[in-house]
C-alpha cells in the first residue's frame, strides 16, 4: 500500500496539546500505513515576524516575501520540522533544501521570495519510508539556483501526493464542504473533481473555502488518487477521515 499524505495546517498547531494529539495519531496511524507528513506554520510565522518588527502582508492569499522575512521564514519552519517529527516519533524533520526535495519555480515578482513546488525528491522520500522513517516535510522549497523559496503548504502538500501518486488528507480548521456552511449536516461526504469545480463556479464553495478545494483539485491534478479535507481541529478525526468517515473526498473524474 503506497503512503498517505498528511498536510498538517498551522491553525491545527495553534495549541500544544492538539498538536501532540495530532502527532500521536499520526504514529498509530503508521502501524498499517506508512505516512509523510507535509506542513506549513502561519502561526509560528507571523509570531517571529511581529516580534523581529518585521512588516508582511498577503496578495491574492499568499504572503509577500522579502529577502528579511525569507530568512525568519525559514527558521520558523525548519525548527518547527524538528518539533514535530519529536512529537511523532521515529520521524525527521525536513525542508526542501535536504537532497533538493521541494524545488520550485518563482511566481511573479511583486510576490517576492514566493515560489510554486514543481519537482519532489521522492527517492529520498521512498528511502526513509522503507526504513520506517517518517518525512516531516516543511513548506521551504528551492529555485534553480539552490536560493530559498516560501511555498503554500497545501500546494506544496498536493504535489508531494501527485508525485508520489497517492491519497492525501488536509487537515484544516473546517470539517469539510458543506453546502451550507452554517448547517453541519449539509456536509458533503464525496465529490469528484467536474463537481468540486461546480461548486465553486455556483457559488456553493465561497470564502476561505475556495484555497481549500482548489488545493485538493490541485492534488488531484498532479496525480494524487484522492484528496480529503476534514478538520484538524479536535482529535480522533484522522483515521476517520482516510475511511470516508470524516470530511469530503475529492477523487479524480
Amino acid at each position: 500500500m503506497k503512503p498517505v499524505v498528511i498536510k498538517y495546517g498551522g491553525n491545527a498547531m495553534k495549541s500544544l496539546e492538539l498538536r501532540r494529539a495530532i502527532a500521536s495519531e499520526i504514529a498509530e496511524l503508521r502501524q498499517s500505513r506508512a505516512v509523510v507528513v507535509v506542513h506549513g506554520g502561519g502561526p509560528v510565522i507571523e509570531r517571529d515576524l511581529t516580534r523581529l518588527g518585521i512588516e508582511s502582508h498577503f496578495l491574492r492569499g499568499m504572503r509577500v516575501t522579502t529577502p528579511e522575512a525569507m530568512e525568519v521564514i525559514e527558521k520558523a519552519i525548519t525548527v518547527l520540522s524538528k518539533a514535530l517529527a519529536q512529537d511523532i516519533g521515529h520521524a525527521i524533520g525536513l525542508t526542501g533544501r535536504d537532497a533538493n526535495l521541494l524545488e520550485a519555480k518563482m511566481l511573479e515578482p511583486e510576490f517576492g521570495r514566493v515560489g510554486k513546488v514543481r519537482q519532489v525528491n521522492t527517492e529520498l522520500i521512498e528511502i526513509l519510508l522503507a526504513q520506517g522513517i517518517t518525512p516531516v516535510i516543511g513548506c521551504i522549497a528551492v529555485d534553480s539556483a539552490g536560493e530559498a523559496l516560501n511555498v503554500n503548504a497545501d500546494w506544496a502538500a498536493g504535489a508531494v501526493a501527485g508525485l508520489l501518486e497517492t491519497d492525501i488528507v488536509f487537515l484544516t480548521d473546517v470539517s469539510g464542504v458543506m453546502r451550507d456552511p452554517k448547517d453541519p449536516s449539509s456536509l458533503i461526504r464525496q465529490l469528484t473533481e467536474f463537481q468540486g469545480v461546480g461548486l465553486i463556479e455556483d457559488g456553493v464553495v465561497t470564502g476561505g473555502m475556495i484555497p481549500k478545494v482548489e488545493a485538493a483539485l490541485n492534488a488531484l491534478a498532479m496525480g494524487a488518487t484522492s484528496a480529503t479535507i476534514a478538520s484538524g481541529m479536535t482529535a480522533g478525526v484522522l483515521r476517520s477521515a482516510l475511511h470516508g468517515e470524516a470530511g469530503t473526498t475529492l477523487k479524480p473524474n
